[in-house]
């Protein structure tokens, strides 16, 4: 062992100890039970085995663990925005594309086809910049995978701008915020700007964060550690105590977490819990949910003091083999053209086709920069048999699955789109980077549309 370092040997890790143990002592406090003049017993804490605490310390410990139960904070309301309550619809064994034969897989394909006949597949391109990056665009120092990064945020700012949704006096809510770069990036687009919030929605503890780098400005940034499946947006005190207008946004939001979060907003967000925890308030009519002006106006003023607006959404997605029927948004446009739970669990396993290229047929993966650009923060590739490579031999060429994977994406996202649209928002999808940054670029953005909600006064 080094010195001043314990002397416990981890085989897992082929290495000691790295922890500094008490002077005087060879072992750390977790391996204190090797120490021969040590008396005390170690064991394995209830609440979380893979650690360890004196027995006689036991209680003390468990009132400290960080694996206690915590108090749900106020915004937590089981499965809010969970979707389908329904199991009747969920089918009870999921059959692996590796499984079916070639003449179901076929039959398949033409049902996707067919499903995507007439919708709009060819999408815009939105690559724009924001001049808050344009210096740590320029700069040498960062690397590649940083430049792709900075290059994908940059353009998501610029979506906004063009969207007209940087601006004072709003709420931005950032899901699955991770060390929240977003909200960083669009604080420093708005750094003359008055009366903005943000709001980081992270389920998990995250380490890295950049919230610190914000203490001495204006804005306002708060964390809140939950699963979006539970947040209830109306009853966090901030949103309670400020009547300012939402904007969501998200980069890389994976699978079933952009239909909690579409939910979240333009659901739950308006009709949310009036007091009770229990159960969200029945559903109103499109309406009732949307007509809510971002600023109000003379003569608007009837049924929009208790809901607040959602000003806009913009969310980069990613994953859709992640996506889960019981929390999709889409499901009634699945059902309008014929399609089920089955078909959308097939669908949803070969979207990941147009990321991972299949190349398994060759005899090796692909190991392009434009395949590993986002690994540090997706597993985009699924194994063999998850993916039916097996099944595909002599099938289809790599283009032709790659094309089928970006059809079922379209097909996904195409619900997401129509859902919005029900809602009262003017919603769609463009390319906003390269596919040399990304190869999930397609971003999602909605807005509430004019013929529903009434333009803010100036």
């Amino acid at each position: 062992p080094q010195p001043g370092r314990c002397a416990h040997f981890v085989l897992r890790k082929k290495r000691f100890c790295r922890m500094i143990p008490a002077p005087g002592r060879r072992f750390c406090g977790e391996h204190g039970h090797e120490e021969e003049q040590n008396d005390r017993k170690r064991i394995p804490c209830p609440l979380d085995p893979k650690h360890t605490v004196y027995e006689d310390q036991l209680q003390k410990h468990l009132k400290k663990c960080n694996s206690r139960e915590k108090p749900k904070p106020v915004y937590f309301v089981q499965d809010i925005n969970a979707g389908l309550n329904d199991v009747a619809e969920i089918p009870e064994k999921q059959v692996p594309l590796s499984s079916l034969s070639i003449e179901e897989l076929q039959n398949l394909i033409t049902r996707l086809k067919k499903a995507s006949n007439g919708l709009e597949l060819h999408l815009e391109e939105q690559i724009l910049s924001h001049q808050a990056l344009q210096e740590a665009l320029s700069d040498p120092k960062n690397g590649e995978s940083a430049f792709k990064h900075l290059k994908q945020q940059a353009s998501i700012l610029g979506n906004m701008e063009r969207l007209h949704l940087l601006g004072p006096g709003r709420c931005f809510v950032e899901f699955g915020a991770g060390r929240g770069k977003l909200s960083h990036w669009v604080d420093i687009a708005l750094e003359k700007v008055e009366s903005v919030q943000f709001l980081l929605v992270e389920r998990a503890t995250t380490r890295f964060k950049v919230d610190g780098k914000h203490k001495r400005r204006d804005s306002i940034f708060e964390r809140l550690q939950v699963d979006i499946q539970h947040l209830c947006l109306n009853k966090v005190p901030i949103l309670e105590k400020k009547k300012l207008p939402v904007v969501g946004i998200g980069k890389h939001l994976c699978g079933a977490a952009t239909d909690l979060a579409l939910r979240c907003l333009v659901e739950s967000y308006t009709t949310c819990c009036d007091g009770k925890d229990e159960e969200p308030a029945p559903k109103r009519c499109r309406a009732a949910r949307t007509e809510v002006a971002p600023h109000k106006s003379a003569g608007n003023e009837s049924t929009t003091e208790d809901h607040k607006p959602v000003a806009g959404i913009v969310i980069a997605l990613c994953c859709h083999h992640k996506c889960d029927w019981t929390h999709y948004v889409g499901r009634e446009f699945f059902k309008s053209v014929g399609l089920g739970p089955v078909e959308f669990h097939y669908f949803q396993r070969m979207s990941s086709w147009a990321t991972c290229g299949m190349q398994e047929t060759t005899g090796k993966a692909s190991t392009s920069e434009d395949q590993t650009s986002d690994t540090e923060e997706h597993e985009h590739t699924l194994s063999r048999t998850a993916s039916g490579s097996d099944t595909l031999q002599g099938i289809l060429s790599v283009e032709e699955r790659k094309e089928l994977g970006c059809l079922c994406k379209r097909l996904i996202d195409h619900g997401r789109i129509e859902y919005l649209q029900q809602q009262g928002y003017k919603a769609a999808l463009q390319y906003y980077t390269e596919s040399a940054v990304s190869l999930e670029n397609v971003l999602l953005t909605a807005v509430p549309n004019p013929s529903v909600i009434p333009e803010p006064t100036k």
